[in-house]
């Protein structure tokens, strides 16, 4: 909101960008697919909050990346209206909890001991990003599987095992 009135009172360009589930080398600890690949390497259990049902729109760093360039890029219409726009950034295929672990089992190569936990307060069943516009208008394309950032991930975490992730 108040992007888009800085833009309509000072036609001072503003693009908004909406990343969705960003994961990749240097993720927060503290989120699910750093969490669970530290829970599953060390043999520990996961916390599966529901029944594994709740899907998410995993996307890797890069194509956040690419996304914020394309957006850089971008050059704002003139004319009528401020000179505003909100573009999703994220993989638009959502996968479920269930489905992220099953995958990171694959990719550590390790079973991952499960405990099942009540839904969280507020938690939503399924999130994803809508990129049409994204896709029309700056050209966002991501073009990272899953399966393809989980390896690459899990590398990471594998030489940088020891190190503080703060």
């Amino acid at each position: 909101m108040l992007g888009y009135t800085y833009a309509h009172l000072y036609a001072l360009p503003v693009i908004g960008l909406r990343f969705f589930t960003v994961y990749g080398p240097r993720q927060r600890s503290d989120l699910a697919i750093h969490k669970f690949t530290a829970l599953i390497e060390a043999g520990k259990p996961l916390p599966i909050f529901g029944d594994g049902s709740t899907g998410r729109d995993y996307t890797y760093v890069d194509d956040i990346v690419a996304g914020v360039m394309s957006a850089l890029a971008y050059e704002l219409p003139t004319g009528a209206g401020a000179p505003f726009e909100i573009f999703n950034l994220g993989n638009s295929h959502p996968i479920t909890l269930a489905e992220l672990v099953r995958l990171l089992e694959e990719t550590t190569g390790r079973k991952a001991l499960q405990v099942q936990k009540p839904m969280q307060p507020g938690d939503v069943p399924i999130t994803w990003a809508d990129i049409s516009k994204s896709s029309r208008v700056p050209g966002y394309r991501p073009s990272t599987r899953l399966e393809d950032g989980l390896k690459k991930f899990v590398a990471w975490y594998r030489s940088e095992k020891g190190r503080s992730f703060v």
